[in-house]
């Protein structure tokens, strides 16, 4: 997430009432350049942000081969049916459409997980 405010209020959700570990990102290319030493369970990208896009962050993330089966899951705005589509035909696992509610936000995560596996 490209945006400070939304970027904390998702941190303080995941962490203070989700119990998630994060290593937050401000950009794509930050992503693509510190997950592979983090090693998540798990990726959430913003879809739009500067720079590199969170399409263009998810297709390099895949081509490490360390994090090529790593689950991510875009948030955003663009959540058209035929986006939500197009997401998931790249190889997400989920979209959380934002404005999300922080309080679920934990929640939205696990569903899509627990959907997954």
């Amino acid at each position: 997430e490209d945006e400070p405010d939304i970027r904390e209020l998702a941190q303080i959700a995941l962490q203070g009432i989700g119990g998630f570990t994060l290593n937050v990102c401000s950009s794509g290319i930050e992503a693509v350049e510190t997950s592979p030493a983090f090693q998540p369970d798990l990726v959430l990208l913003d879809v739009m942000m500067p720079g590199m896009d969170g399409i263009e962050t998810l297709q390099k993330l895949q081509e490490l081969s360390s994090l090529r089966d790593t689950p991510v899951i875009f948030m955003t705005a663009k959540a058209q049916p035929e986006e939500v589509e197009h997401y998931l035909s790249l190889g997400a696992a989920g979209v959380i459409t934002k404005p999300f509610d922080p309080i679920t936000l934990p929640d939205e995560i696990r569903e899509i997980w627990n959907h997954r596996h």
